[in-house]
């Protein structure tokens, strides 16, 4: 039976828990799953993304005074708001799908193998620069598209849906995106993109996933399995829990994918968490099915305003996702401003997309039968993906009340 749990409904600590009627805490690491995401896959997107100019693994940062306030053993925070100077994870897996991608199509042009270390030195300048890659965002993945772009001699379009900030849009800009505001919201954005690039020839670079459209959001999704693999090897025990936020899912997917490939049927408990106002994750687990949201999925958390799950992202969270939580903003804004000024903890700056797992975590944590649906106690050891920093500087400072640098000096 599918159990549901919802408090606080109307109140800024409300959530709903929803269980997913199909997971299959034993189940085996499938060939179509391994199609999707692989070791062999990993082994390349790691060698290739630490190759590159400015890497360097991400802090996992321990809370125990969080730990302690959650009523469990262990939480560990994984910190991408340095990733490669563009503050998100996303940096991982746009550019890496962007190198996949011009190494395959440079070697279709030059009858010959062009490797991912030659489309990293921009070996072959003039052909690339015929290339354009494009994409709907709303705010990170784009701005590591434009990135790859830029670093990999290539063209780029992005495409932004109404709500996305001025200070985003800026930001992606500043690695020589054209940048087009679309009508709608991110769904619409993904539509118009993929029409743009049929009508030119262009090349959609997307981190979700849908018909006809698998392989480049295979190669963003292995390039986010880098950051999964930095935080599981940098833990002294295997995590009971991992909290995850989700967009479309693929980023859930890839951690969740490289904890079942690793721990097998001991794998932690897999917890998603959606905004409550574009909460497709929910609604597919209570479903069966994926389900679509609709409406202006206007939520804070921008980077997870997504009303449909990504096809790939189903087909491994389908099964080895346990359940998910649905969370107000209010709940975010609560978590960045604990992050920022904890009582005994590290501060740490995250953004408002950052933290959805997190919040998913506190707002269990005080409720005895959520706990007991998803086996968490004062044993638990629980990882957690701060997916981004502070990637609109002056939203962040208005919802915290102050900056970044502040926070991370120890000052705010």
């Amino acid at each position: 039976m599918n159990t549901s749990i919802t408090r606080g409904a109307g109140t800024d600590a409300a959530f709903t828990l929803v269980m997913n009627p199909l997971a299959e805490r034993g189940a085996a690491w499938s060939d179509a799953q391994n199609a999707i995401l692989s070791d062999d896959g990993l082994a390349l997107a790691r060698e290739t993304i630490s190759g590159w100019p400015g890497y360097a693994p991400t802090p996992l940062v321990a809370l125990p005074g969080l730990a302690a306030q959650t009523g469990v053993a262990q939480l560990h925070y994984k910190d991408e708001g340095g990733r490669f100077g563009l503050g998100s994870f996303k940096a991982l897996g746009g550019a890496y799908a962007v190198a996949r991608l011009l190494a395959k199509q440079l070697s279709g042009a030059l009858g010959r193998e062009v490797t991912l270390d030659e489309v990293t030195n921009k070996a072959f300048p003039e052909e690339a620069a015929q290339i354009t890659v494009c994409c709907a965002t709303d705010g990170n993945h784009g701005r590591s598209v434009a990135w790859g772009a830029q670093n990999f001699g290539c063209n780029c379009v992005i495409f932004i849906h109404a709500t996305v900030s001025e200070a985003r849009k800026t930001a992606i800009e500043a690695y020589g995106a054209q940048v087009r505001r679309c009508e709608g919201n991110y769904d619409d954005s993904v539509r118009e993109a993929q029409r743009m690039a049929t009508e030119n020839g262009w090349f959609v670079v997307s981190d979700t996933s849908y018909e006809g459209y698998m392989e480049i959001p295979r190669d963003v999704m292995q390039g986010y399995e880098v950051m999964a693999a930095e935080a599981f090897d940098a833990l002294n025990a295997a995590p009971t829990h991992i909290f995850l936020q989700t967009g479309v899912g693929g980023m859930a997917a890839a951690v969740a994918g490289l904890a079942v490939r690793r721990w097998g049927a001991a794998r932690p408990v897999i917890v998603l968490c959606d905004p409550d106002q574009s909460a497709c994750w929910l609604e597919s687990y209570r479903a069966g099915a994926p389900t679509a949201v609709t409406g202006d999925l206007d939520t804070l958390m921008a980077g997870l305003a997504c009303g449909e799950v990504s096809a790939l992202a189903w087909e491994v969270l389908r099964v080895h996702g346990d359940a998910v939580i649905a969370l107000t903003d209010a709940a975010a804004i609560s978590a960045m401003r604990l992050l920022a000024r904890p009582e005994t903890d590290t501060p740490i700056a995250a953004g408002e997309s950052a933290v959805a797992g997190l919040a998913g975590l506190i707002a269990v944590s005080g409720d005895e039968d959520a706990r007991a649906a998803l086996g968490l106690d004062g044993t638990s050891r629980v990882v957690v993906f701060g997916t981004e920093g502070d990637t609109d500087a002056a939203l962040y400072k208005e919802l915290v009340g102050a900056t970044a640098e502040a926070v991370r000096s120890g000052t705010a």
